[in-house]
């Protein structure tokens, strides 16, 4: 018959083993989060910028010009770099 001792190490030990496992998901999350979260913020810096280029070159945001807006000129021979 096993021991009282015996059977609470084997407990332990799975214990352990699960917690474990658990932490190894669990960073693998969090990596795969941090990944997830900095598209989701390029993604939401670009929907900005595509809005301030597609904004009318007379109605800047928030009362000052653009500074996308330099892109609407015309480029002629004296402008060309």
């Amino acid at each position: 018959m096993p021991s009282v001792v015996g059977l609470l190490e084997q407990r332990e030990l799975l214990a352990r083993r699960r917690v474990d496992e658990l932490r190894e998901e669990a960073d693998r999350i969090q990596a795969e989060l941090a990944v997830a979260e900095r598209d989701w913020k390029e993604w939401a810096i670009a929907r900005s910028r595509v809005g301030e280029v597609l904004a009318p070159a007379d109605e800047p945001e928030r009362g000052r010009p653009s500074k996308w807006s330099q892109l609407n000129r015309p480029v002629g021979p004296l402008h060309a770099v």
